[in-house]
């Protein structure tokens, strides 16, 4: 399957799902089994392929792990994703399998069908309410409606983190952190783990965190922000001097923020890092056409807080000569 939101242009707030469904077993007293639609960003598709025969893996941590498979002399892990949302999936008709890869880790996701790709704007995806997330396991970051129904954009990264702990986020306390200096950082990511985590990590690494839930509000408050310096004739480097985006965000996505930060004429000087799943060799060229300072993919938080600091150095370095 090809990825076609390569041919997208970078900022410009869209993105490409591919939807699929996941049918569940006819529940007593209904006539017709529920058919639940969700959908992942292209941009972490290799290829959708027919169920393949699969080995199982000894000590699973988890049941939804069925085993693993061998594609292109590659070993792939196969998750049923049905299980793991604690849906009752159908056995008949011929299940799919969607082959992703982000985080530098390829997993593979066994779903019921697949319908279509949409293109579609990161304006049009709403973030999921509370009652909404916990019955997804948190497991959704988005919620857009498409056509006559309800698509639901799956956090697959907390899948697949949560199944190998072994790839969470954690600062390496081999590196000596103390600084005479303190840094402020904004922080944009749809993810609360992922937000809380980041704080927290962050502020170990000498940093003080102002976090947000997309790249609108971070904008916004930016431009609050910019505001502010202006009106007290102070550099922004006074309120905020680095930015840690993700990239896949309800409302505004982090390319689009980035670019408007870049086109700015009191914040374009401020560094911004990417910091997401989709930092790849094929994708590299998105965040460096809006001027993204860095990118680093996830879980890299120690390779983060290095270059922020390093940029952070380096700006105020240029400035005083």
């Amino acid at each position: 399957m090809a990825q076609t939101n390569i041919l997208l242009e970078s900022g410009t707030n869209e993105l490409e799902i591919v939807e699929f469904y996941l049918e569940e077993e006819t529940a007593p007293g209904q006539e017709q089994p529920y058919r639940g639609y969700y959908g992942v960003n292209v941009a972490k598709v290799l290829e959708i392929i027919r169920q393949p025969k699969i080995t199982e893996m000894p000590e699973v941590n988890h049941p939804s792990v069925l085993g693993a498979f061998n594609q292109r002399s590659n070993i792939i892990p196969l998750v049923d994703l049905a299980m793991w949302l604690g849906k009752d999936r159908r056995q008949d008709g011929e299940a799919k399998v969607i082959v992703t890869e982000f985080n530098n880790v390829t997993t593979a996701f066994l779903v019921s069908g697949v319908t279509r790709i949409h293109r579609i704007s990161w304006e049009e995806v709403e973030p999921p309410n509370a009652y909404v997330a916990s019955m997804s396991n948190n497991s959704i970051t988005g919620v857009v409606k498409l056509e006559n129904r309800i698509v639901f954009i799956l956090d697959l990264e907390k899948i697949v983190s949560d199944l190998n702990p072994g790839l969470a986020m954690r600062l390496d306390e081999a590196v000596d952190w103390t600084s005479d200096a303190t840094y402020h950082a904004v922080v944009a990511d749809d993810s609360t783990l992922i937000r809380e985590m980041l704080k927290d990590l962050l502020e170990k690494a000498g940093f003080v965190v102002t976090s947000y839930n997309n790249g609108r509000d971070a904008w916004e408050a930016l431009e609050a922000l910019k505001t502010k310096a202006v009106e007290e004739e102070s550099p922004i480097t006074e309120y905020v001097h680095v930015v840690v985006s993700d990239i896949e965000m309800p409302s505004m996505d982090g390319h689009n923020l980035t670019k408007r930060i870049k086109e700015d004429g009191v914040l374009r000087d401020l560094p911004v890092i990417l910091f997401s799943s989709l930092i790849t060799d094929k994708l590299r060229h998105k965040g460096d056409a809006v001027g993204a300072d860095d990118q680093i993919s996830k879980p890299e938080v120690t390779q983060l807080a290095k270059r922020a600091k390093a940029l952070i150095e380096e700006k105020t370095k240029a400035a005083a000569d």
